[in-house]
């Protein structure tokens, strides 16, 4: 990639004290370009946005951050805090820090699955500093089928004796994305990992998997939260998802200020790396 991001780091304060907190910044050709926070899924971490990140820098300045226990921001000593409680408060903080940082007061936010429900939530409140909504393949009800998936195999087979491996185990448990292309997979893989003692380690704290532990998955749902964003919206969904429903999707985009686009023949969760994802974006967000 000809453009690289510059890799930035603050502090935030959490119940068990204060965290450094990690973000990627790419940076526009117009230095007063406005701001875009792209915020990943429960498992992955800031790199996921490069592809996205690069393309839309002719408009955006572009901050992906890694939530607590993933990437390169710092993980927690207390596995119970790992939730949306502290992500929320997290996020809250880091927008603070880029308000005052990049001299701005509103943002636009592209939410993969755990990253969109944050992003619900933080529309949601009175104040918000959030002006457009990206919600890639999560809503407001969450089946409890896709939750066992994920308790499946989130914190499990982390460890790796090379890159080709984690290829392997990313092409499973990640199947779902899309049709992605060989040199995306192998970027997947490439940031999905740390080299720790000779071996590869996927770059998320195993114990964020303590939260599915000794719970029984039930449906979720989360309408009275939903009720409350009257952002302008676009919401994403794989036409396979297990975790947007249809049903679900077409009940949020019967409201006024959303809208749907589906991608067929892909599950839980589009990548945002295809060209069609990104050019939907793009078009939502007003980039010409």
């Amino acid at each position: 990639m000809s453009q690289q991001a510059q890799s930035c780091r603050y502090t935030y304060q959490t119940s068990e004290g204060s965290h450094q907190g990690h973000y990627l910044y790419w940076p526009s050709a117009c230095p007063d370009a406005p701001l875009l926070v792209c915020v990943h899924g429960l498992t992955r971490n800031a790199r996921d946005f490069d592809i996205l990140a690069q393309s839309l820098t002719d408009h955006y300045r572009v901050i992906c951050p890694d939530i607590a226990g993933r990437g390169d921001s710092e993980r927690l000593r207390t596995p119970a805090l790992y939730g949306y409680p502290l992500y929320v408060g997290q996020m809250q903080q880091c927008l603070q820090h880029l308000m005052l940082k990049y001299q701005v007061t509103e943002f636009d936010w592209v939410g993969t699955s755990m990253g969109g429900l944050i992003g619900m939530m933080l529309a949601a409140q009175p104040v918000c500093p959030l002006r457009k909504l990206v919600i890639n393949d999560v809503g407001f009800f969450i089946p409890k089928a896709s939750l066992e998936r994920l308790s499946g195999y989130v914190g499990k087979g982390t460890d790796f004796a090379d890159l080709a491996a984690v290829e392997v185990y990313l092409r499973e448990v990640a199947a779902t994305f899309g049709p992605l292309t060989d040199a995306q997979w192998q970027h997947l893989a490439r940031y999905s990992v740390e080299l720790s003692n000779g071996r590869y380690r996927l770059r998320y704290d195993p114990a964020i998997a303590q939260a599915f532990v000794g719970v029984t998955p039930e449906d979720v749902d989360l309408s009275a939260i939903w009720q409350l964003v009257q952002l302008e919206t676009l919401l994403i969904r794989g036409g396979d998802s297990d975790l947007l429903l249809r049903e679900t999707a077409q009940t949020m985009a019967a409201q006024a200020h959303v809208t749907l686009v589906e991608f067929p023949g892909i599950g839980h969760a589009p990548a945002l790396m295809a060209r069609d994802q990104i050019r939907a974006i793009r078009h939502f967000l007003g980039c010409r």
